[in-house]
């Protein structure tokens, strides 16, 4: 070899050796997370149901309700009348009727529904 090769290949085999990054990465801090037993033994998170169906139904009164119906069959928001702020109805399983809190209840799907109102008469609504 030549000393041009050599002045030029000796820089280069000496900064091919060198490795400034290491495989593994460095563990700078050990400090333990304080979360870590909370979280172990947490319940796991159940997400929400997705949304199925979202329906204005005409009822026969002439007025109109606003059904969203969820995944599983087990949950519904109904706005009656449709321009209402949201009410959740929920059924103890699927194909029973949706009951909420205030006791309005709704029977059907997303084609035809039965709509019980407190303190009004029963309402057909369908699409």
């Amino acid at each position: 070899m030549t000393k041009l090769s050599l002045l030029i290949l000796t820089p280069l085999l000496a900064l091919g050796a060198c490795n400034s990054q290491p495989s593994q990465p460095e563990v700078v801090v050990t400090n333990p997370d304080p979360l870590q037993n909370k979280l172990a033994t947490a319940p796991k998170a159940e997400l929400p149901p997705a949304i199925r169906a979202d329906k204005s139904l005409r009822c026969g009164d002439g007025s109109l309700v606003a059904i969203t119906f969820f995944q599983g069959d087990k949950q519904i928001m109904l706005r009656a009348p449709a321009k209402a702020d949201p009410i959740k109805l929920v059924a103890p399983e699927a194909g029973k009727p949706y009951v909420g809190e205030n006791g309005t209840t709704v029977s059907g799907d997303e084609k035809s529904v039965k709509v019980t109102l407190p303190g009004k008469s029963a309402l057909t609504c369908h699409d």
